[in-house]
């Protein structure tokens, strides 16, 4: 069955460590979702992120030295605040769960979240060696 990451956006409050307004009633709408996920099967794990400030990031160079850039990070709209996973028979499935999820910024606010379908190991049947794929599913990787 397919998995597909629901991403939630960082903003500037994420960033900044600040919650909506209103957050008490933020928290219950995705309890209640998260809650209506599990009893349905489909939810596999989900979680909110620190800010970027206490993260950091390797970056690689052409030479293969890596270097690490601490944060905080300035473009919060492309920075990551949380995600759930969830696991549905149907892209079209996953496409209705998502369209219930809560707007994670507070109600009435413009926000977005983004959808991305995992890869599982057959999905690189042509491109990887057979051997390799078994050791990542060893692993427990699908």
């Amino acid at each position: 069955m397919p998995r597909f990451m629901i991403i939630v956006k960082a903003t500037p409050d994420s960033e900044a460590g600040r919650w909506p307004e209103g957050s008490d009633k933020l928290f219950e709408a995705m309890r209640i979702y998260h809650e209506d996920l599990a009893r349905a099967g489909a939810l596999l794990d989900g979680s909110g992120l620190h800010p970027s400030s206490k993260g950091w990031r390797i970056r690689y160079a052409s030479d293969g030295t890596r270097t690490v850039v601490d944060g905080p990070f300035t473009e919060s709209k492309e920075l990551v605040a949380g995600y759930t996973l969830i696991q549905t028979r149907t892209r079209e499935e996953a496409l209705e769960w998502t369209k219930r999820f809560p707007n994670p910024v507070g109600f009435d606010k413009p926000a977005e979240i983004e959808v991305r379908q995992l890869y599982e190991m057959e999905d690189f049947k042509d491109v990887a060696p057979a051997s390799e794929i078994e050791k990542f599913r060893k692993m427990g990787m699908r």
